[in-house]
């Protein structure tokens, strides 16, 4: 793509995502490195309107997310995972940013950070800290300061807008700031030897000494924690884990038809099955959006549906994974071949954090629940 023109999609999320989706994959290899990452299509999703996409249509933007079932965004999103899932993970963590912006900023907030993101800044959330080290506000000479680092911090001297949550010195609860970084500084990479998602320079970012403005904070104490939308808003990265599923069903598939194999009835079983699983993960990630979007159920119940939500589309993409390595043989396990950058990506972004915590809550939901377990979902029982 030529980043100097402008493309006027007038305007159409989804097709710009699948432009996304055509030429991200040609560049994915050359990004599979420790020190990977993948500018060009950064740059792309700015110059397509996705970076500001997600911005209230009231503020300027096109309201991306806001859409009745959250249908649009859910498709954008399992595009660009499709393309690549450390693109997809940066560009969930620059939508996760841009509506806890819009749901908890006051209006100058809104204003300066809105036009920040149409400027073509990339956001993050950042909430990973170690125990002894974690981000604390302080008050110093000249005002208040931070100290502290965050850790498996994606886009670790790329995001130059990072919404963090942050201790205050003496105030019950955690707070919310959106921290203006600069390109290049205070990233550490060197720890982010992973077998997958390589080049979403996943890493430590040092906060020590930064100075901290009234207006970097952002809403109320614990208002990042509220639920349900802090446990809801999973299923975003699983619409993204859904793209590289897909990913990995059609390099399975075309494997099979350009050796030629595809005639064999076991190789036709196992995409079979491939794609049962497939489309039983695509079926949830549309319940997840809508439910979230809808917000028609308590909130225990909308975190026990996102719970099911992450988990069915992880079981999924662990089926296909077995599937289509099973069925390509030795070959999708050899450098070169496109199945096995695909399948390091994949497997090592299905590991989200505590997901037998998720399931036994999700469970637990469901055990207490009244009525039809067909109905737990539609909003009629509660």
């Amino acid at each position: 793509m030529d980043q100097r023109t402008p493309l006027d999609l007038a305007y159409d999320a989804v097709a710009a995502a699948r432009l996304v989706a055509s030429t991200a994959p040609f560049r994915a290899a050359a990004q599979d490195r420790d020190d990977g990452f993948p500018s060009e299509d950064v740059a792309d999703l700015a110059r397509l309107g996705l970076l500001a996409a997600p911005i209230p249509a009231e503020a300027g933007g096109t309201g991306l997310g806001d859409e009745p079932g959250a249908c649009a965004l859910a498709e954008v999103l399992r595009l660009v995972g499709y393309g690549s899932l450390a693109l997809g993970r940066l560009y969930e963590g620059h939508v996760n940013a841009l509506q806890l912006v819009a749901t908890h900023g006051d209006a100058a907030q809104r204003a300066r950070l809105f036009a920040d993101a149409r400027a073509g800044h990339l956001f993050g959330v950042w909430n990973t800290e170690p125990p002894d080290n974690g981000l604390v506000l302080r008050e110093a000479e000249g005002g208040l300061q931070l100290g502290g680092v965050k850790t498996f911090a994606s886009g670790a001297g790329y995001v130059t807008r990072a919404l963090v949550t942050a201790r205050r010195d003496g105030v019950p609860g955690t707070l919310m700031l959106v921290m203006p970084l600069d390109h290049g500084t205070r990233a550490d990479l060197s720890a982010w030897q992973s077998q997958g998602m390589r080049a979403s320079a996943t890493g430590t970012l040092d906060f020590a000494g930064l100075p901290v403005r009234d207006e970097d904070i952002l809403g109320e104490p614990d208002s990042y924690s509220r639920q349900p939308a802090f446990s809801g808003g999973a299923w975003r990265f699983a619409a993204v884990q859904l793209g590289g599923i897909e990913a990995v069903f059609d390099a399975w598939r075309a494997h099979l038809t350009r050796t030629g194999r595809g005639g064999d009835p076991h190789q036709l079983a196992r995409l079979g099955e491939g794609a049962l699983a497939l489309e039983g993960a695509r079926n949830w990630v549309k319940r997840g959006a809508e439910t979230v979007s809808d917000a028609i159920l308590p909130p225990e119940r909308i975190v026990a549906t996102i719970n099911l939500v992450r988990l069915a589309v992880e079981r999924a993409g662990l089926d296909v994974l077995q599937l289509a390595q099973r069925s390509v043989g030795l070959q999708g396990f050899l450098r070169g071949h496109p199945l096995e950058r695909l399948s390091r990506d994949l497997a090592t972004y299905l590991r989200q954090p505590a997901p037998d915590g998720a399931l036994v809550g999700a469970a637990a939901e469901i055990l207490k629940a009244d009525g039809l377990v067909g109905d737990l979902w539609d909003g009629d029982v509660t």
